[in-house]
């Protein structure tokens, strides 16, 4: 089983948005045996709350069910149990570095790293834009890449 986290700074915003797409594409494709999705922040701002409502309403739109999604903070133990830690912009994946024991540093990866022409390019955090739309979007265009990556194998 392919065990993937998504990394933003609160976890509200971002990385719950790629967590709700990822699964809901993967239940849809009938993979779920394949793979185990979560989310998770580097901070503890937000550490059990819901969604952010700009992220409720998307998800909403696209029929995922938001009420089981709570914040939380990565822990040691992620870096040991997931294949993929995937961090929205690179100050989420620089500060995963610097948590992430030597061994683990190989699953770090920036959420657009796998498209070209967009390496290191972040997806904005909409809390501060407010711009939920353009995170959907790069989101999408990003979980394309990716699924992309882990099914063809």
């Amino acid at each position: 089983m392919t065990k993937i986290l998504f990394v933003c700074l609160g976890n509200i915003c971002r990385s719950p948005m790629a967590e709700g797409l990822l699964k809901k594409r993967i239940a849809d494709e009938g993979l779920e045996e394949r793979f185990f999705v979560d989310s998770a922040a580097t901070s503890s701002y937000e550490v059990g709350s819901a969604p952010h409502p700009g992220t409720q309403r998307i998800l909403d739109r696209e029929q995922i069910d938001t009420s089981g999604m709570i914040a939380r903070q990565i822990t040691p133990k992620d870096f040991q149990e997931f294949d993929w830690i995937i961090g929205m912009d690179q100050a989420n994946v620089e500060e995963l570095q610097r948590r992430a024991p030597a061994s683990t540093q190989k699953k770090i990866h920036l959420f657009l790293s796998v498209i070209p022409g967009m390496e290191q390019q972040h997806v904005p955090d909409p809390y501060y834009t407010n711009d939920f739309e353009e995170t959907y979007q790069l989101i999408t265009t990003g979980l394309d890449a990716w699924w992309h990556l882990w099914t063809e194998k």
